[in-house]
């Protein structure tokens, strides 16, 4: 099967099951084990291994072989291997803790997804980098402001009152 298609196969088949922040990597230069890899986010175990199962169920369907599937078992990090794709369906916290894009990642490939041919990014990140950008960006016809250090005021204790009877002392 041609790896445009194939390719294609895979992400309608994650987008079927509500898989989330989608990017596909191009990594013919990385490796000459494997074309492209795939990663998608999954919000719990169950829609990790329903992911899976239905990459694995299109991919036959439309011919291509599927090698292996790993990680069904937790859910947590399910691998699918179908020789020139590796698709990785991942939980947000394992994603963010092993970075796989900053392995494969650096260009994207451009996959349609609902808009005409525009990389994946993911949501969060080109919201965030906006208001960051907005936020750090210093004005250019206002002077910084310096805030002055607070001063610690210290109050005086208060003298016990002469009416009041000592504290040790027995009527």
């Amino acid at each position: 099967m041609e790896l445009r298609k194939l390719q294609r196969v895979v992400v309608d088949a994650l987008e079927d099951i509500k898989a989330q922040d989608i990017q596909v990597f191009d990594t013919t230069k990385l490796t000459s084990l494997f074309d492209r890899v795939i990663i998608a986010s999954a919000t719990s175990n169950r829609q990790s291994r329903a992911i899976a199962s239905n990459v694995r169920d299109k991919a036959k369907a439309a011919g291509s072989d599927v090698i292996a599937v790993e990680g069904e078992e937790t859910g947590e990090w399910v691998l699918v291997d179908l020789g020139d794709i590796i698709i990785h369906i991942m939980q947000p916290a394992i994603r963010q803790y092993y970075n796989l894009e900053e392995i494969w990642g650096g260009k994207t490939v451009r996959v349609r997804l609902g808009a005409p041919d525009l990389p994946l990014i993911p949501k969060t990140t080109a919201k965030t980098s906006a208001k960051t950008t907005a936020k750090t960006t210093p004005k250019t016809n206002a002077e910084p402001t310096i805030k002055a250090p607070r001063k610690r005021v210290v109050k005086p204790k208060t003298a016990a009152a002469p009416d009041a009877p000592a504290a040790d002392s027995a009527p």
